[in-house]
């Protein structure tokens, strides 16, 4: 075995916001041998080792050299058997908006911090309540969750993926550049990319050293998330408590709505709070059958109905999530019925959104504080160039 590097878990104690004291009490170990660890006096004892990569969420490997370079995170996204060559060349894309993104951020000095990375035993619940106290959410809405993940380290781009492709979302995080990205598929209905993106951030402060992550549709569904990785049951936990609090549910409910318990609410009522917490009917749904605020029968029959006709004849627009409104509506809820009823109708939850690509709000505001300062430095040369092609 290659020689134990100190210098990388004093990086990922530190990642995780630990002073060297409290990282010994919770393994129960010394300070000193943590110390002497760190300083390369000492080598930990396998079965040491082994926990210590399990409390950091890190892979045993981290810790030493390796005899080969490793393969970079792109290499491995690409070589992922769920992506196709159609997938491919739009995650071609991506890769050049990541590279551009972070030279965006070199010429303006604007380098975006990491967030604190949680550790592997916190249970998703807690994670989003305590995530929201750090950035002083309290029970409101979400009202920008693309926004919010990009101001808190994870840079953002929404770019439609193929009719048949089988990627909803991608997270990954360039361990060398220190710099973490989420794609959003922005062929899917606005509602679902908002939850799409609170899922891609819960891998983000949890699973950043993971390896990339590349999210099938399928995770999305109640009734196939347990067939995939532990991570994707946890971080749909942490998206839905994190977008739709349970206490602030129960509060419109009880105090606005006037909806005594065990009453069980009417569509309307959904389709009222859907569009209060900026997410889709169906994240709603299942927000508030665990609630127990409507009935294993009425989630059945409301999947079945149009929310984008009802929501229409009542408020005059459909909402699409976090203030954007007639950006394709739910374009789910067919497949979401087919989904409950036949597991394998869960790819259908990707159709009938604009197919645009979106880029940050942050990486255009870059590429202008950019422009001005080549303009500026480097009178007569070209402005920063456009990365992403039309479509």
């Amino acid at each position: 075995m290659d020689r134990f590097i100190g210098s990388r878990l004093r990086k990922a104690r530190e990642a995780v916001g630990l002073s060297r004291g409290a990282f010994a009490r919770a393994l129960d170990l010394s300070s000193e041998y943590i110390s002497r660890l760190e300083a390369e006096k000492r080598t930990p004892s396998f079965s040491t080792l082994q926990k210590i990569a399990a409390y950091l969420n890190r892979d045993i490997a981290y810790f030493f050299h390796e005899k080969a370079a490793p393969s970079d995170s792109f290499t491995l996204l690409f070589r992922a058997e769920t992506v196709d060559d159609r997938a491919r060349e739009e995650l071609q894309k991506f890769r050049r908006y990541c590279d551009e993104y972070l030279r965006l951020e070199t010429v303006t000095g604007r380098r975006l911090e990491l967030a604190p990375l949680y550790g592997p035993a916190i249970p998703a619940e807690r994670m989003a309540d305590e995530e929201r106290r750090r950035l002083g959410l309290g029970d409101e809405p979400v009202r920008d969750v693309f926004a919010l993940v990009e101001a808190n380290g994870c840079r953002v781009l929404r770019l439609p993926m193929p009719d048949d492709s089988k990627v909803s979302g991608v997270f990954i995080y360039l361990e060398q550049k220190e710099a973490a990205f989420a794609l959003v598929n922005s062929a899917q209905s606005v509602g679902r990319q908002v939850f799409s993106a609170a899922h891609e951030y819960c891998h983000y402060l949890k699973d950043r050293n993971g390896g990339p992550v590349i999210d099938n549709p399928e995770v999305f569904v109640d009734e196939i998330v347990s067939l995939y990785h532990p991570r994707e049951v946890f971080a749909q936990v942490f998206a839905a408590r994190f977008l739709m609090p349970p206490a602030k549910v129960r509060e419109i409910i009880e105090k606005d709505l006037r909806v005594p318990s065990p009453q069980r609410l009417a569509f309307d009522e959904v389709i009222y709070l859907k569009r209060y917490f900026g997410v889709s009917t169906l994240a709603m749904l299942r927000t508030l059958r665990g609630l127990g605020a409507v009935g294993r029968g009425q989630l059945e029959e409301y999947v079945k109905l149009d929310p984008d006709v009802r929501e229409k004849e009542i408020f005059g627009s459909v909402s699409g999530g976090n203030g954007e409104k007639g950006s394709g509506g739910e374009g789910e809820t067919g497949a979401v019925a087919k989904a409950i009823g036949s597991i394998g109708a869960a790819a259908g939850l990707l159709v009938k959104a604009r197919r645009r690509v979106i880029p940050s709000d942050r990486f255009k505001l870059l590429q202008r504080e950019a422009a001005r300062k080549v303009t500026r430095d480097r009178p007569g040369r070209k402005s920063v160039q456009k990365t992403l092609p039309e479509t």
